[in-house]
């Protein structure tokens, strides 16, 4: 145990405090630096579609109040006796992960987002016992081993999402193999997740095609993005002529879907990723996955050698997230329009004033 419940600071956020979902300013605890741990003063936060999930209780497993934001990136103010990697005034970046047991496999291969003990950013329990708050907040206390270092080249407004939404897609992409130059890459969904996939993608030299239901999207994923081809997935005819034409796909949308029509793209053999969380079971008919010897896997985020990984690739290939940048006043306007998708891609929150 490298601190105590007893031995705590005082912390100004904002949180939600019920399923309604509205966020307010609100005074907390964080835990006294520990001797493994640094202190992050926050100057941006991403704002996720799980922060709008949790706020909601859509899942069930909220715990209240809720202080959301697990796409975190700040300057180190402070670090523990311990720590050696860190020091102070280092650009650091905070992503889903607070704690892991350490010690079963999935930890030892740097897997700790599949470690059965996980702890979240929020909404968890950390080694001390103490509910876990979220990137909403004007600091952190992190342990040593959850944090990655930012590199100079990346801003770190256009670099927070990264650390969900980047390494989300980053995560499979790489351990299916998806990276391989030439390829050809399906994305479904245009949003947080999906443009980050499509940057992906053309850094990496693959044919990608955006697959989405608003053809509005067209222009945008193409001139703006670099996408190579545009699916509508409504039209009937588009969707035939696109059939056993992609090598991998990589589904974004947090909507209920049927997966069939979008496997039927995939060549034989053909793998498709599903990272997308809807609140409702999607439907997989068996005749697709059956008839062209498909997989079908899902992910969750990266470990922590993973998330590293991505951060440094990023700056190398000049990947960073299209944010709208907010100041805290206007979390639950960007909440409302979340719940919509009305933003190009993501939220990001401007704590540096």
């Amino acid at each position: 145990m490298e601190a105590t419940p007893n031995h705590t600071q005082t912390v100004a956020g904002w949180a939600a405090r019920d399923s309604s979902g509205k966020v307010t300013p609100f005074v907390f605890k964080r835990r006294e630096n520990g001797v493994d741990d640094v202190t992050i003063k926050v100057l941006y936060c991403g704002m996720c579609h799980t922060d709008l999930h949790h706020v909601r209780n859509d899942w069930g497993i909220t715990m209240y109040p809720v202080v959301p934001g697990h796409e975190i990136t700040g300057v180190i103010t402070k670090v523990g006796s311990n720590v050696a990697n860190f020091k102070v005034g280092d650009r650091v970046g905070v992503g889903c992960l607070a704690a892991s047991c350490l010690e079963c496999e999935h930890c030892k291969q740097s897997e700790e987002n599949y470690c059965a003990q996980v702890q979240f950013t929020y909404n968890g329990i950390f080694w001390d016992g103490s509910i876990t708050y979220g990137g909403y907040s004007e600091m952190l206390v992190a342990d040593k081993r959850f944090v990655v270092r930012v590199p100079d080249d990346l801003p770190l407004d256009v670099a927070a999402p990264l650390l969900c939404g980047g390494i989300t897609v980053f995560s499979p992409m790489k351990q299916l193999n998806m990276l391989e130059f030439g390829k050809r890459l399906g994305v479904v969904g245009l949003g947080g997740l999906g443009h980050i996939a499509v940057k992906f993608g053309k850094a990496f030299g693959l044919h990608v095609t955006v697959i989405s239901t608003s053809p509005s999207k067209e222009k945008e994923a193409k001139e703006r993005l670099g996408a190579d081809n545009f699916i509508v997935s409504t039209d009937p005819e588009a969707m035939r002529a696109g059939s056993r034409t992609l090598d991998y796909i990589i589904d974004t949308v947090s909507a209920k879907h049927s997966l069939g029509p979008i496997l039927e793209l995939l060549k034989v053999k053909g793998k498709l990723a599903f990272v997308g969380a809807p609140d409702e079971p999607v439907e997989l008919p068996s005749f697709p996955l059956i008839f062209g010897k498909r997989v079908v896997s899902g992910s969750l985020i990266g470990g922590m050698k993973e998330t590293q990984e991505m951060m440094d690739l990023c700056a190398k290939h000049n990947i960073t997230c299209d944010i709208e940048l907010i100041k805290p006043d206007y979390i639950n306007q960007a909440l409302n329009r979340l719940a919509k998708n009305d933003v190009r891609y993501r939220f990001v929150i401007d704590f540096t004033a």
